[in-house]
């Protein structure tokens, strides 16, 4: 939610990551690679989170409320990290997981879907 308690957009995030950087002056940090590597660390602190409980634990991770906000702040920083990694390589990640799910559809069509 924007200051204004609206849903944000995707490229109002954007923005927002890249205002919060530009004002930190972090841009020179922010290269493909050191955003694709930060990205990988941030997905491997939400995987810690569950390393270790059963299917059915997992499935309730959402209950505990500290759990809840680890799982939260993990999930933000993946995805602030995607978003900025997007920004910077000239992404559309909304199209990019469009276009993916269309070849993923043609790749795996339904059972006894002839395709026709």
């Amino acid at each position: 939610m924007t200051k204004d308690s609206e849903p944000a957009d995707l490229a109002a995030l954007q923005r927002r990551l890249a205002d919060f950087a530009a004002a930190r002056k972090w841009q020179p940090y922010h290269t493909p690679k050191n955003l694709a590597a930060a990205l990988s660390v941030e997905a491997s602190e939400l995987l810690e989170i569950f390393q270790w409980l059963t299917p059915e634990q997992s499935a309730r991770v959402m209950t505990d409320a500290e759990t809840a906000h680890r799982v939260r702040d993990e999930v933000a920083d993946v995805l602030a990290y995607l978003l900025q990694l997007c920004e910077v390589l000239g992404v559309d990640p909304l199209a990019a997981l469009e276009a993916k799910i269309a070849r993923n559809e043609s790749r795996f069509p339904l059972p006894g879907d002839s395709g026709a």
